[in-house]
């Protein structure tokens, strides 16, 4: 459990950096962003490992529907994903649809994973994802993106279910079984 605790605070850190620490930050110029990125892939390594290993309580287990709920939940997930980088109508209309997503994605996993590693991992992201959306609240004026147009918007779609399909069969290798 502690390699997965320490992952989540790594990916809070190294999100949260920039804010946190403006001036060191800006201080590293463009050798900043490598750093960054290192802290957080080294984050996402340490949270692998220590889910997989981690043991702890079962506090509710999955069933049928929440398992057909979290599948829709995620195409939805998967959806505000694809909109935020395609500059979609949703992504004009929401200020944060790329961690609306994680927040999202975080809530559907709690519903059918109720054991102790699961709520540090899926409840620890899905915080960040809501104190994120504060911090940038706070610190920056919303500028809706300017849309590319319906083209994007079917992108979106077929992207979000090509994706959708990517995941569930990797869930399926790793021995998770996404559909029940």
């Amino acid at each position: 459990m502690t390699l997965l605790i320490l992952g989540v605070a790594l990916w809070w850190a190294g999100h949260l950096f920039k804010r946190a620490a403006p001036g060191l930050r800006a201080g590293m110029g463009d050798r900043g962003r490598g750093v960054v990125a290192l802290v957080l892939l080294v984050s996402v390594v340490l949270m692998v490992l220590g889910y997989r290993g981690a043991g702890g309580a079962v506090y509710w287990g999955r069933s049928p529907a929440l398992v057909g709920v979290n599948n829709l939940v995620m195409l939805a997930s998967v959806y505000l994903f694809a909109a935020a980088g395609m500059k979609t109508a949703v992504a004009r209309r929401l200020r944060h649809p790329m961690l609306l997503g994680v927040l999202l994605w975080s809530a559907a996993h709690l519903l059918v994973n109720g054991d102790a590693a699961s709520v540090v991992l899926f409840g620890g992201i899905g915080l960040w994802a809501l104190v994120e959306m504060a911090v940038i609240g706070r610190a920056d004026p919303w500028v809706p993106p300017r849309g590319k147009g319906p083209k994007m918007e079917i992108f979106a779609i077929l992207g979000t279910v090509l994706v959708y399909g990517v995941l569930a069969g990797a869930h399926y290798l790793l021995g998770y079984p996404a559909f029940g």
